[in-house]
């Protein structure tokens, strides 16, 4: 919907152009409004930043007034749960598929439900239990960095990179993805494919997917931003707590 009234702007001034009124006003207002679109993307500030609890290198990207890792986060939380030895895992459990997609994450071990990280606000947050956090949920994620809150931190994020109907293709990374659904990665989020491990303890989809949790429930189940091979658009769901995601941390 945006895109149109982008396009019908440029109709309708393009009309008056021709009807001679004001020509030189008129082409300032077309080569401002065209040039702004662009300085979204030329905006974008990135860096890096070193995790202190293992040393790992991150790359950064400021998208609008918002600083994302533009990884997946990699850090090795292995706090047990009831039926496993860990709660977070590599895909296939192949340490290589960590390094290139990040660890995924069961929502606990998202939120740091055990409390193994000092100063969280999330205890207790887990697959057999409801919780409501108030503030910013750091979770998994280094000290000032948090988990994504609700819907309301992707939705600013979509609005930053021209809307949630495009919001896919310009966050997807340029390769990795199935059946040629690889992105534009306009603004350097670099989404990759990371796929999930299910309920059943099996790992699907990596190529086809990626689902990122946020600290908020609803129902009993998660608020997720998904993304897939298929689409331009991205995706505002919800998922299982027993499914293991992706994280991507969002500094405070």
């Amino acid at each position: 919907m945006r895109k149109l009234s982008l396009g019908l702007s440029f109709a309708a001034m393009a009309v008056l152009v021709a009807c001679g009124d004001d020509n030189s006003s008129i082409a300032n207002d077309l080569d401002e409004l065209s040039s702004s679109s662009e300085n979204d993307v030329n905006d974008v500030v990135t860096g890096t930043f070193t995790d202190p609890r293992d040393g790992q290198t991150y790359r950064t990207v400021k998208i609008g007034n918002q600083t994302w890792m533009a990884e997946n986060l990699n850090y090795r939380y292995l706090g047990p749960t009831d039926d496993l030895d860990s709660s977070s895992f590599c895909y296939d459990d192949d340490p290589a598929n960590c390094d290139t997609y990040g660890r995924l994450y069961l929502w606990s071990a998202a939120m740091d439900s055990a409390g193994i990280i000092e100063g969280n606000t999330a205890n207790g947050c887990g697959y057999n239990s409801e919780c409501s956090p108030s503030g910013n949920v750091r979770g998994v994620c280094p000290q000032d960095w948090h988990l994504p809150s609700n819907w309301d931190e992707f939705e600013t994020l979509f609005e930053a990179v021209g809307g949630q109907e495009v919001a896919g293709a310009m966050l997807k990374s340029t390769s990795g993805w199935n059946s040629n659904g690889d992105g534009t990665d306009a603004y350097g989020f670099s989404a990759f494919p990371a796929g999930a491990r299910n309920i059943d303890s099996g790992f699907r989809n990596l190529g086809n997917n990626v689902t990122f949790w946020s600290s908020t429930e609803i129902g009993g189940n998660v608020y997720s931003m998904y993304l897939n091979y298929s689409y331009e658009r991205a995706f505002l769901e919800d998922d299982g707590k027993d499914f293991a995601l992706s994280v991507r941390c969002l500094k405070d």
